[in-house]
């Protein structure tokens, strides 16, 4: 009795605990990083960003920055809504709810004029009980998932370890 109520312990930590080990660090840019003159919304695209991910920015301090703003401010280029901006070199955002986010260099001209400004919709969490947002009208939609199956075969191979050790405690 006392080894399948542990047995029933293990596996409901483990099926709470997986959702966030599956999460996914995004290098923004990857190799060029947080810089002028980039497609940051080429680089966005095909991309699942899901609630946990987290956003790094990685650039010269001193010579630029992030500032999380509004999708008006976005289009504006512009951050009004006094926001303090990261200035590391290596910011790390973690994407906490799904939605629109905007993120932009607040320095002057780097993102009117070079394009250092980035916008995603981030997705709930795999594994999630509360759905994801529908795509944007216009925007393209992943052909696959990496993460959703390996979010099946980990569940998967969960299941089938739960079978088989139920079996060898009764």
């Amino acid at each position: 009795m006392a080894s399948s109520n542990i047995f029933f312990i293990i596996a409901i930590v483990t099926v709470f605990a997986i959702p966030s080990s599956l999460a996914t660090e995004f290098v923004v840019g990857d190799e060029k990083g947080w810089s002028l003159d980039f497609d940051y919304q080429a680089w966005a695209a095909g991309k699942e960003f899901r609630v946990g991910d987290k956003l790094v920015f990685r650039y010269t301090p001193g010579v630029h920055n992030v500032v999380r703003v509004s999708g008006v401010e976005f289009q504006r280029c512009e951050a009004v809504n006094n926001t303090d901006p990261l200035t590391t070199g290596n910011d790390v955002i973690t994407l906490l709810t799904p939605g629109r986010k905007w993120y932009i260099c607040s320095l002057p001209r780097h993102c009117a004029a070079r394009n250092m400004k980035l916008n995603i919709t981030v997705l709930s969490e795999v594994g999630s009980l509360f759905a994801a947002p529908g795509p944007i009208p216009g925007s393209q939609t992943p052909s696959s998932s990496t993460r959703g199956s390996a979010w099946f075969s980990f569940y998967g191979w969960i299941a089938f370890m739960v079978s088989f050790v139920g079996v060898l405690l009764f």
